[in-house]
Protein backbone atom coordinates (compact mmCIF):
# COMPACT_ATOMS: atom_id res chain seq x y z
CA UNK A 1 0.00 0.00 0.00
CA UNK A 2 1.01 3.18 -0.69
CA UNK A 3 0.20 6.96 0.31
CA UNK A 4 1.59 10.56 -1.39
CA UNK A 5 4.94 9.51 -0.42
CA UNK A 6 6.68 6.85 -2.36
CA UNK A 7 7.51 4.16 0.30
CA UNK A 8 8.48 0.88 -0.58
CA UNK A 9 5.00 -1.87 0.86
CA UNK A 10 5.91 -3.04 4.48
CA UNK A 11 4.09 -6.60 4.56
CA UNK A 12 3.71 -8.69 7.63
CA UNK A 13 2.41 -12.20 8.27
CA UNK A 14 1.28 -13.30 11.67
CA UNK A 15 2.66 -16.35 12.80
CA UNK A 16 2.36 -18.56 15.91
CA UNK A 17 4.86 -21.23 15.91
CA UNK A 18 6.44 -23.03 13.31
CA UNK A 19 6.79 -26.99 12.31
CA UNK A 20 10.53 -27.87 10.33
CA UNK A 21 8.60 -28.74 6.82
CA UNK A 22 7.34 -24.91 7.26
CA UNK A 23 8.38 -22.94 4.14
CA UNK A 24 11.87 -20.65 5.04
CA UNK A 25 10.25 -17.81 4.12
CA UNK A 26 7.94 -18.49 7.54
CA UNK A 27 8.61 -16.63 10.57
CA UNK A 28 9.19 -13.13 11.93
CA UNK A 29 10.97 -10.42 10.02
CA UNK A 30 12.24 -7.00 10.68
CA UNK A 31 12.79 -4.79 7.56
CA UNK A 32 16.66 -3.78 7.27
CA UNK A 33 16.43 0.17 5.40
CA UNK A 34 20.78 -0.11 5.27
CA UNK A 35 20.27 -3.24 2.70
CA UNK A 36 17.36 -2.15 1.04
CA UNK A 37 17.06 -0.01 -2.36
CA UNK A 38 14.38 1.94 -2.89
CA UNK A 39 15.90 4.27 -5.88
CA UNK A 40 14.31 3.56 -8.81
CA UNK A 41 11.33 5.02 -6.89
CA UNK A 42 10.03 8.58 -8.67
CA UNK A 43 7.97 10.81 -7.83
CA UNK A 44 6.67 13.56 -10.75
CA UNK A 45 4.90 17.47 -9.86
CA UNK A 46 3.44 18.85 -12.72
CA UNK A 47 1.73 22.66 -12.33
CA UNK A 48 -1.59 22.60 -13.16
CA UNK A 49 -4.28 25.56 -14.06
CA UNK A 50 -5.95 27.17 -11.45
CA UNK A 51 -2.91 26.10 -8.61
CA UNK A 52 -2.04 23.15 -7.18
CA UNK A 53 -0.09 20.29 -9.07
CA UNK A 54 -0.77 16.91 -10.84
CA UNK A 55 1.19 14.23 -9.12
CA UNK A 56 2.83 10.67 -10.23
CA UNK A 57 3.71 8.27 -7.99
CA UNK A 58 3.79 4.59 -9.06
CA UNK A 59 2.41 5.48 -12.64
CA UNK A 60 -0.71 6.16 -11.08
CA UNK A 61 -1.55 10.47 -11.37
CA UNK A 62 -3.94 12.45 -9.33
CA UNK A 63 -4.31 16.37 -8.85
CA UNK A 64 -4.11 17.98 -6.13
CA UNK A 65 -4.53 22.04 -4.71
CA UNK A 66 -2.44 23.24 -1.27
CA UNK A 67 -5.34 24.86 0.13
CA UNK A 68 -5.55 22.49 3.31
CA UNK A 69 -8.64 20.09 1.61
CA UNK A 70 -8.74 16.55 1.31
CA UNK A 71 -7.94 14.96 -2.45
CA UNK A 72 -8.43 11.16 -3.28
CA UNK A 73 -5.73 9.36 -4.73
CA UNK A 74 -5.96 6.38 -6.75
CA UNK A 75 -4.89 4.29 -3.29
CA UNK A 76 -8.38 4.78 -2.20
CA UNK A 77 -6.53 7.10 0.81
CA UNK A 78 -7.22 10.86 0.57
CA UNK A 79 -4.03 13.50 0.50
CA UNK A 80 -4.60 17.28 2.23
CA UNK A 81 -1.53 19.68 0.97
CA UNK A 82 -1.35 23.26 2.57
CA UNK A 83 1.83 25.65 1.34
CA UNK A 84 3.62 26.58 4.79
CA UNK A 85 5.83 28.43 2.78
CA UNK A 86 7.60 28.86 -0.83
CA UNK A 87 9.46 25.68 -0.28
CA UNK A 88 7.84 23.79 2.46
CA UNK A 89 4.58 22.34 2.16
CA UNK A 90 2.51 19.73 4.66
CA UNK A 91 0.48 17.11 3.72
CA UNK A 92 -2.06 15.50 6.07
CA UNK A 93 -3.16 11.63 4.86
CA UNK A 94 -5.57 9.37 5.72
CA UNK A 95 -7.96 6.17 5.28
CA UNK A 96 -11.48 5.10 5.81
CA UNK A 97 -10.76 8.86 8.48
CA UNK A 98 -7.89 7.51 10.12
CA UNK A 99 -4.68 9.42 9.71
CA UNK A 100 -2.24 7.65 8.66
CA UNK A 101 0.88 10.21 8.57
CA UNK A 102 1.63 14.24 8.45
CA UNK A 103 4.24 14.83 6.47
CA UNK A 104 6.59 17.70 5.91
CA UNK A 105 7.61 18.40 2.25
CA UNK A 106 10.24 20.75 2.25
CA UNK A 107 12.50 21.94 -0.85
CA UNK A 108 16.47 22.91 -0.16
CA UNK A 109 17.57 26.68 -1.22
CA UNK A 110 19.57 25.11 -4.26
CA UNK A 111 16.18 23.31 -5.33
CA UNK A 112 18.26 20.33 -6.34
CA UNK A 113 17.02 17.72 -3.21
CA UNK A 114 13.70 17.40 -1.70
CA UNK A 115 13.14 15.90 1.57
CA UNK A 116 9.84 14.43 3.19
CA UNK A 117 9.65 14.57 6.96
CA UNK A 118 7.14 11.79 7.88
CA UNK A 119 5.22 11.03 11.24
CA UNK A 120 3.41 8.00 10.40
CA UNK A 121 0.98 6.48 12.57
CA UNK A 122 0.69 2.69 13.40
CA UNK A 123 -3.11 1.19 14.90
CA UNK A 124 -1.18 0.36 18.03
CA UNK A 125 -1.23 4.18 18.19
CA UNK A 126 2.31 4.21 18.49
CA UNK A 127 3.99 6.30 15.92
CA UNK A 128 7.57 6.44 13.42
CA UNK A 129 9.49 9.04 12.27
CA UNK A 130 10.24 8.50 9.09
CA UNK A 131 12.44 10.08 6.12
CA UNK A 132 12.87 10.30 2.33
CA UNK A 133 15.49 11.93 0.25
CA UNK A 134 14.87 12.85 -3.47
CA UNK A 135 17.66 14.70 -5.75
CA UNK A 136 15.90 16.37 -8.88
CA UNK A 137 16.47 14.47 -12.35
CA UNK A 138 14.43 17.60 -14.14
CA UNK A 139 11.95 20.26 -14.20
CA UNK A 140 11.68 23.01 -11.94
CA UNK A 141 11.84 25.55 -10.96
CA UNK A 142 10.12 24.92 -7.44
CA UNK A 143 8.43 21.53 -6.49
CA UNK A 144 7.67 21.37 -10.47
CA UNK A 145 9.93 18.40 -11.73
CA UNK A 146 11.21 14.85 -11.97
CA UNK A 147 12.10 13.86 -8.72
CA UNK A 148 14.38 10.00 -7.72
CA UNK A 149 14.56 8.22 -4.40
CA UNK A 150 17.56 8.37 -2.94
CA UNK A 151 17.18 6.83 0.54
CA UNK A 152 14.69 6.29 3.34
CA UNK A 153 15.13 6.24 6.95
CA UNK A 154 12.91 5.17 9.87
CA UNK A 155 13.16 5.19 13.98
CA UNK A 156 10.91 2.35 13.52
CA UNK A 157 11.37 0.03 10.53
CA UNK A 158 8.18 -2.31 9.38
CA UNK A 159 8.16 -5.66 10.62
CA UNK A 160 7.43 -8.99 9.08
CA UNK A 161 5.36 -11.86 10.13
CA UNK A 162 4.56 -14.64 7.62
CA UNK A 163 2.66 -18.14 8.68
CA UNK A 164 1.93 -21.21 6.87
CA UNK A 165 -2.47 -22.14 6.52
CA UNK A 166 -2.75 -25.19 6.21
CA UNK A 167 -0.98 -26.98 3.02
CA UNK A 168 -1.55 -24.67 0.52
CA UNK A 169 -2.09 -20.83 2.44
CA UNK A 170 -0.24 -17.61 3.60
CA UNK A 171 -1.82 -15.31 6.71
CA UNK A 172 -0.03 -11.91 5.40
CA UNK A 173 -0.76 -9.51 8.13
CA UNK A 174 0.57 -5.88 8.25
CA UNK A 175 1.16 -5.60 11.78
CA UNK A 176 1.75 -1.51 11.84
CA UNK A 177 -1.72 -1.31 9.99
CA UNK A 178 -3.36 -4.38 11.34
CA UNK A 179 -4.16 -5.25 7.82
CA UNK A 180 -4.53 -8.99 6.75
CA UNK A 181 -4.80 -10.97 3.42
CA UNK A 182 -5.65 -14.60 4.15
CA UNK A 183 -5.14 -16.13 0.70
CA UNK A 184 -4.53 -19.90 -0.89
CA UNK A 185 -1.24 -20.14 -3.19
CA UNK A 186 -3.44 -20.99 -6.26
CA UNK A 187 -3.08 -16.95 -7.56
CA UNK A 188 -6.81 -16.27 -6.80
CA UNK A 189 -7.78 -13.04 -5.27
CA UNK A 190 -8.83 -13.02 -1.72
CA UNK A 191 -9.38 -9.68 0.19
CA UNK A 192 -7.01 -7.92 1.65
CA UNK A 193 -8.49 -5.42 4.64
CA UNK A 194 -7.85 -4.20 8.03
CA UNK A 195 -8.85 -0.63 10.26
CA UNK A 196 -6.07 1.58 8.17
CA UNK A 197 -6.39 -0.01 4.52
CA UNK A 198 -9.31 1.10 2.12
CA UNK A 199 -11.89 -1.00 0.64
CA UNK A 200 -11.44 -2.56 -2.34
CA UNK A 201 -7.63 -4.08 -1.78
CA UNK A 202 -7.18 -7.84 -2.65
CA UNK A 203 -4.07 -10.05 -2.91
CA UNK A 204 -3.17 -13.56 -4.67
CA UNK A 205 -0.73 -15.42 -3.79
CA UNK A 206 1.45 -18.11 -5.99
CA UNK A 207 4.56 -20.65 -5.17
CA UNK A 208 7.79 -19.41 -6.75
CA UNK A 209 9.96 -22.33 -6.18
CA UNK A 210 10.77 -24.12 -2.70
CA UNK A 211 11.75 -20.88 -1.31
CA UNK A 212 9.61 -17.93 -2.28
CA UNK A 213 6.30 -16.71 -3.25
CA UNK A 214 4.76 -14.11 -5.68
CA UNK A 215 2.50 -11.83 -4.38
CA UNK A 216 -0.28 -9.32 -6.67
CA UNK A 217 -2.16 -6.88 -5.54
CA UNK A 218 -4.89 -5.09 -6.79
CA UNK A 219 -7.49 -1.91 -5.93
CA UNK A 220 -11.22 -3.01 -7.34
CA UNK A 221 -10.23 -5.41 -10.12
CA UNK A 222 -7.14 -3.12 -11.39
CA UNK A 223 -3.56 -4.33 -11.36
CA UNK A 224 -1.78 -2.08 -8.19
CA UNK A 225 2.18 -4.21 -7.20
CA UNK A 226 3.20 -6.76 -7.67
CA UNK A 227 6.64 -8.85 -5.95
CA UNK A 228 8.36 -11.62 -4.90
CA UNK A 229 9.34 -12.70 -1.80
CA UNK A 230 12.68 -15.47 -1.57
CA UNK A 231 14.05 -15.97 1.27
CA UNK A 232 17.43 -16.71 1.59
CA UNK A 233 19.63 -20.37 1.78
CA UNK A 234 20.57 -20.13 5.02
CA UNK A 235 16.82 -18.79 6.46
CA UNK A 236 18.63 -15.11 7.62
CA UNK A 237 17.03 -13.00 5.32
CA UNK A 238 13.94 -12.57 3.36
CA UNK A 239 13.80 -10.56 0.03
CA UNK A 240 11.12 -8.75 -1.60
CA UNK A 241 11.67 -7.80 -5.41
CA UNK A 242 9.02 -5.98 -7.11
CA UNK A 243 7.43 -3.07 -8.18
CA UNK A 244 3.96 -1.21 -9.26
CA UNK A 245 2.60 -2.81 -12.15
CA UNK A 246 2.05 0.26 -13.99
CA UNK A 247 6.15 1.60 -14.30
CA UNK A 248 9.24 -0.57 -14.39
CA UNK A 249 10.76 1.16 -11.37
CA UNK A 250 11.74 -1.74 -8.61
CA UNK A 251 12.39 -1.92 -5.38
CA UNK A 252 14.39 -4.17 -3.25
CA UNK A 253 13.55 -4.41 0.38
CA UNK A 254 15.44 -7.05 2.73
CA UNK A 255 14.27 -8.43 5.88
CA UNK A 256 15.68 -9.83 8.77
CA UNK A 257 14.71 -12.51 10.59
CA UNK A 258 13.58 -11.88 14.28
Amino acid sequence: MRTSVPIAILVVLATAGFAPTDPPYTGKWKLNLAKSDFGQVTVLYEPVDGGGFKVTVDGLSYTLKTDGKDTPTPWGTTTAWKSINASTWEAINRANGMLLSTDTVRLSADGKTLTVASKVMKASGETSNDGMTFHRISGGPGLAGKWQAANLKSSSPGSLEIAPKGADGLILTFVDQKGVCDAKLDGKEFPAAGPMWPAGWTCALSKHGDHAFDVTWKKDGKAMYSSTFTASADGKTLTETGGAASTTEKIKAVYDRQ
